[in-house]
């Protein structure tokens, strides 16, 4: 586990850890770490993974009541393990385009390591799968941190390469067919073969991008918040960016918590005391479909809002 999948350990839920529930219980966290009651929150932003309490089922709506956000108005989003990236866009793009928006919250779950049959070898690079939830309450005129540019590569090539082949409206979950509701590779080898050509490539691609259009420099990058991955392809990343170990955290204690991983990172990087404000921090993530996502974030003197 520790040579092949990076992990130490990592966390797995317990009977009430639902995806909503994690994500009820870390926008609480949040809302309280950035000492903001949630009867103040414009909309609430739910990056809840598919794979959820129910299914068919608007998460961000149960969210926004149980934290008793009553003059919110909520909605789901959902890009996979890019979800958290783009919740912190948007919320951004909101507060820009609508003067009548001031506080957004973004929060959310996952838990779709239980859609893993250990004894397939094909899903192995999932292994790592864990559970968590994550939030982060965005505003304006807060005068802390500061969301700059982002940039998001999607590869649709990819889009039927992992997938849980029944319980859609191609196949319709029956008696008969329960076995196959996980997440499944349909052809690993041929996948393996394609992201190698253009994972690596577009994982630098998305920071560049995304440094460039918020006016900064690569050699600015004090901290890179990066999804958990095989530590090889980790430490390749960094290199091929200019950055060392000290610039990342890697969470072989924690596994892959899908969307969650860059919220993680930023809140271990902070409580560890390794920001300090005015430092460039770069979010970045991907997820099966295919997506690359970087977003640039300005640490600002705040120890909260992250």
């Amino acid at each position: 586990m520790r040579n092949k999948l990076g992990i130490a350990q990592k966390t797995v839920p317990g009977p009430d850890d639902h995806t909503n529930a994690m994500g009820i219980h870390a926008a609480r966290a949040a809302l309280s770490d950035a000492g903001v009651s949630a009867d103040v929150v414009d909309v609430v932003i739910s990056i809840n993974e598919e794979h959820k309490d129910y299914p068919v089922w608007t998460s961000g709506i149960k969210l926004a009541h149980e934290l008793g956000a009553q003059r919110a108005y909520a909605f789901d989003i959902g890009q996979k393990c890019g979800t958290s990236v783009l919740g912190l866009k948007l919320a951004r793009d909101l507060i820009t385009a609508d003067k009548s928006v001031n506080t957004v919250l973004v929060a959310g779950g996952y838990r779709n390591g239980d859609l893993i049959d250990y004894r397939d070898a094909n899903v192995r690079f999932m292994y790592n799968l864990a559970a968590g939830g994550g939030a982060a309450l965005v505003q304006r005129g807060r005068g802390g941190h500061e969301i700059l540019a982002s940039k998001f590569i999607t590869d649709g090539s990819f889009s039927e390469d992992v997938l849980v082949p029944v319980g859609g409206t191609r196949a319709p979950l029956t008696a008969a067919n329960t076995g196959d509701y996980r997440l499944q590779v349909r052809d690993p080898a041929a996948m393996k073969a394609r992201l190698e050509e253009k994972s690596i490539d577009n994982f630098q691609r998305v920071v560049k991008d995304a440094v460039t259009a918020s006016g900064a420099k690569l050699s600015e990058v004090k901290y890179l918040a990066i999804l958990h991955m095989k530590k090889s392809a980790h430490d390749q990343v960094l290199a091929l960016l200019g950055l060392g170990s000290e610039h990342a955290i890697y969470l072989s204690d924690y596994g892959h918590i899908g969307q969650v991983d860059q919220l993680l990172s930023l809140k271990l990087a902070r409580d560890s005391r390794r920001l300090a404000p005015g430092d460039l921090v770069v979010l970045v993530a991907a997820g099966i479909g295919y997506v690359w996502n970087a977003l640039c974030l300005r640490w600002g003197s705040l120890a909260s809002n992250a």
